[in-house]
């Protein structure tokens, strides 16, 4: 058992009772304030923990780790150490904020390593190299293709075979908090020709993403069985959708500007480690899967989610709750499909798992759904109806697990949307 994942460790820093981050989490991320650039971090409670602190003072001096993996921009580095290390580093943690264990004097240093969060700005944690997100909700795609194809036509003919994906665009990918503009671009109303304008249908999908912590060469593919060596954590996912523009522009080559302007992620990134005690099995997958691509054990993970929209005059209204352990591919299938062609993987590199949705309206994973193609409204605790994202709304989605009765936190992935900015060029 990973030491810092036993539930009967109580911590001497007073935190909320209903935290995302208890002792047993310990997850990463990157913080700065006023005056000191950009720091490796960890969570307890409502404080971050400042790491290259710890490590300057000596108790990660027995690991032989450099300075500059924790006086760091992102985390990268630090997952590149490899799992023995950094499962090291959170179990060190662990007995350092353990009410139990005395050795590391740790408590008379509390003011030089834990800083309140209220007083800190997270940063994006990762440096994205390359982002691929996946379609892997059954759920979800049933849904979209009933819209779309009929009940008969529901599931694409590959759907049940393979894991479906695209390449997304890493460089928008921005960190919870950081608000999104309405994005501009070619539509097609359905009784003339394509128009130029923002965006009418803007959307949200729920979605949870993993990142890569170990690198491939070219050419060598990662086989099921060994892929969570290659996974270092879990991140909230928000990869927001312009649904008018999707939908005009997406045949014959897939997703294009209706997804690259922006997509949301939550500050921190939980380890694998940290969810441990929440593995179960996923959904049986029929017909069987080509051999590459079978599964053993339990590979998907019930982290409960949920999706709120918050009016502009700050009313909140939760309008999804959904799970990810509904995911009819899991990350161990979806890594093994992605590189069984020889494509090389790197430190950094981010997946999503495409939009969750489970199997009843309350918990589907985006506006489409919910709204079904826009002919059902979501009525607002102002009285507003809502469709799909309107200017001003704040989108924000939570995530937690259940591990023996320990509340394991994701954070926040949240964002604004302003208007659209004005195109000089539309002419």
């Amino acid at each position: 058992m990973i030491k810092a994942n036993n539930t009967n460790i109580k911590t001497w820093v007073d935190i909320p009772a209903d935290t995302d981050f208890p002792i047993q989490n310990l997850p990463f991320g990157v913080y700065k304030v006023e005056g000191q650039g950009p720091r490796v971090c960890s969570a307890l409670g409502d404080r971050v923990i400042d790491l290259l602190r710890i490590s300057e003072l000596g108790f990660f001096s027995d690991f032989d780790i450099p300075k500059s993996v924790f006086d760091n921009q992102y985390i990268n580095d630090f997952m590149a150490l490899g799992k023995e290390k950094t499962r090291a580093v959170r179990d060190r943690l662990s007995d350092l904020f353990d009410a139990d264990v005395d050795k590391w004097n740790s408590r008379e240093m509390a003011a030089h390593i834990l800083r309140p969060m209220s007083e800190v700005e997270m940063l994006l944690p990762i440096r994205v190299g390359d982002y691929t997100d996946f379609y892997s909700s059954i759920e979800h795609a049933t849904n979209i293709g009933i819209m779309f194809r009929g009940i008969e036509n529901a599931l694409m003919p590959n759907w049940r075979h393979l894991p479906v994906g695209y390449h997304g665009r890493a460089s928008s990918i921005v960190v919870s908090g950081t608000p999104i503009h309405r994005p501009m671009g070619q539509q097609k109303p359905a009784d003339g020709p394509p128009v130029y304008g923002p965006c009418r249908l803007l959307d949200f999908e729920l979605e949870m993403g993993f990142v890569i912590g170990k690198e491939t060469p070219l050419g060598e593919p990662v086989p099921v069985k060994d892929a969570e060596d290659y996974i270092f954590g879990l991140i909230l996912f928000n990869d927001w959708s312009a649904r008018d523009i999707q939908k005009w522009e997406y045949v014959p080559l897939g997703p294009f500007l209706g997804k690259n302007f922006a997509s949301t992620v939550a500050p921190w990134v939980v380890s694998l480690d940290a969810l441990e005690s929440v593995r179960v099995s996923g959904p049986k997958q029929e017909p069987e899967v080509l051999p590459y691509l079978k599964s053993e054990g339990k590979r998907n993970y019930d982290v409960q989610l949920e999706v709120r929209i918050t009016t502009p005059e700050g009313l909140t209204k939760t309008v999804s709750e959904s799970n990810f352990k509904y995911m009819y591919w899991n990350m161990c299938q979806q890594l093994a499909h992605h590189t069984v062609n020889g494509c090389n993987i790197k430190v950094g590199d981010m997946y999503a798992s495409g939009t969750i949705s489970g199997p009843d309206p309350g918990s589907y994973g985006s506006m489409l759904e919910i709204s079904w193609q826009g002919t059902k409204s979501v009525e607002m605790p102002d009285g507003t109806q809502r469709k799909f994202i309107q200017d001003g709304d704040t989108v924000s989605i939570h995530g937690w697990a259940n591990a023996d009765g320990v509340r394991i936190g994701f954070g926040e992935a949240s964002g604004k949307i302003l208007p659209a900015r004005e195109q000089r060029h539309q002419a």
